[in-house]
This record gives C-alpha cells, structure tokens and sequence, in this order.
C-alpha cells in the first residue's frame, strides 16, 4: 500500500483527535480530489493516514464513498529531510528502516509528502567478485536506484567474494587470472591471459567458462586446473532475490529463478531493467 505518485496524497489539518471513530465519523459527506487517493490527516502533532475511493465521475472533486484508516497516530511517525526525493522509493526505504513497523510520513524535497512503511521494503542482494574495489555490480545498482529507475523500495545487500582467496586453495606455482585487478596479492606467479603470456608448467586458471575457452585457443589444451570466479556459479542460493554479473549474458540480462543476471559490462539502464524484472 504505496502512493504511486505524491500527487495521490493529500495532507489535512484537522480540529479532533485522530481516532478511528472520529475519522469515520467526520468523513461523512465529504468530497476528495479526483486524483487523491490517500490522505495524511494531521492534528496537532499526531498524524494519522486514511484511504478513500470516491463515487465515479469526472469532476474535479467527487463524494467519498468508503475511508479505509491506514494508520493511526500509535503507528504514525513524521520525518522532514529536505534531501529526501520522495518519489524515489529506494530512497525512502532507507529511512523506512530506521523506523521498524511505522509508518513514516516524509516531508522531503520541494516539501513534497508521501509516505512508506517498512515491511514494504524488498531485498536485494547484490553479489561480486572483487578486486577490484570497489566491487562494480553495487556501484551500478546504487545508481540506478539513486536515479530513480526501479519501481520498488529496494534495499541491497553487498556480498563478494575475493579473488585472493580463490587463489589459495591451488595447488599449482602458477595463476592466471583473465586480466590485471587491482589488489590481487600472492606468492605465487601470477599471468593474466588478456596478455597471452608463455605458459611455463602448470597454471591454474581462475577465470569463468568464456575465459577457459579462450585458454583454449590460445594454447591450444586446457589449464592444469580450473577455478569458477562466475558470480552466477559463486552466489548463494539461499533463496534471497540477487543480481550477478555473468559474461555469457552480452547485454540486456536474464532471469533463473530469483537471481537476475547482468553482462559482465552491464550499464545503469541494464541493471535498473534486471532489478523491476526480477521484482515483477
């Protein structure tokens, strides 16, 4: 039960106190705008919020019909944060979360008001690879959310996984990654296949199914051994909606299941389409 749009909220001052009765009572005979469909009754310092369907018709205001109490004072808190785009559900789920079973009714910027309640809020766990840092999946979807693009108040979870620690479980003198990464630390010798490097002995090749074919090609028999760095293999399954990187996807995304699945060179806008597909 979400406003699409803060233009559906009206905001009242009344004289009496915000009661269910009370607001039952007083809604008698009442008109509201065609577009509201939720509003914030304030007296005093309490807050109340009620939902209201209005007769059919194509006045500019029509008679209530039926008041639904959304929220009484008890479960009512008010923020204003000048910064806050109220339109912006993400946004608002951050605050949300600071106020757990509440609903929270936000003054934000140009003084627009709406309103979230925080078992509303979906999660969303965002998983990587790192090096590099910081991980870049996060970096995309905290744009696209920054920017509005998804339709939901989502909250992300960041898990990664890191490279150095695939590393230590080899066997081999040798490592190759597919290419340079900031931050990659080991003992033993490290190649990057992007460079095609003499291969000397055995390497483990710590890299994705793109990555194993072009070692293929290039020196014409597999690795010694092989590492998954694919966070489409790495990433949990414990039932939560996530979003990975995965080179086999080259652009738009997919969806299995609840993961959703970006290219490995994902934009904004690719990430924002994954993240309202996986949540539809």
């Amino acid at each position: 039960m979400l406003p699409d749009h803060c233009k559906d909220v009206s905001v009242r001052d009344v004289d009496f106190g915000l009661t269910k009765e009370n607001i039952m009572e007083r809604a008698k005979g009442k008109k509201a705008y065609t577009r509201t469909e939720f509003i914030v009754l304030r007296h005093q310092s309490e807050l109340a919020i009620v939902r209201v369907r209005k007769e059919a018709g194509k006045e500019l205001f029509r008679p209530i019909r039926a008041v639904e109490v959304v929220a009484l004072p008890k479960d009512t808190v008010f923020v204003k944060d000048e910064g806050m785009d109220v339109l912006n559900r993400s946004q608002m789920a951050r605050l949300a979360v600071e106020h757990p079973g509440k609903y929270v009714v936000v003054q934000g910027l140009f003084n627009h008001i709406s309103f979230i309640r925080s078992d509303e809020i979906e999660e969303l766990v965002v998983f990587d690879v790192v090096p590099p840092f910081p991980a870049k999946l996060p970096v995309l979807v905290d744009k696209a959310l920054a920017a509005g693009l998804v339709d939901k108040p989502i909250m992300t979870i960041v898990k990664t996984t890191d490279l150095n620690d695939l590393e230590k479980g080899i066997s081999t003198s040798t490592v190759m990654f597919p290419c340079r990464a900031s931050g990659i630390a080991s003992n033993r010798k490290v190649l990057f296949l992007d460079e095609t490097p003499h291969l000397d002995g055995e390497v483990t090749l710590i890299g994705c199914d793109l990555s194993k074919r072009i070692f293929q090609h290039i020196y014409r028999k597999g690795p010694g051994a092989f590492v998954s760095m694919c966070p489409r293999e790495l990433a949990p399954e414990d039932g939560a909606k996530r979003i990975v990187k995965c080179c086999k996807v080259r652009e738009g995304f997919e969806i299995e299941g609840g993961m959703a699945i970006v290219p490995w060179g994902a934009t904004v806008q690719e990430v924002a389409a994954a993240i309202n597909a996986l949540f539809t």
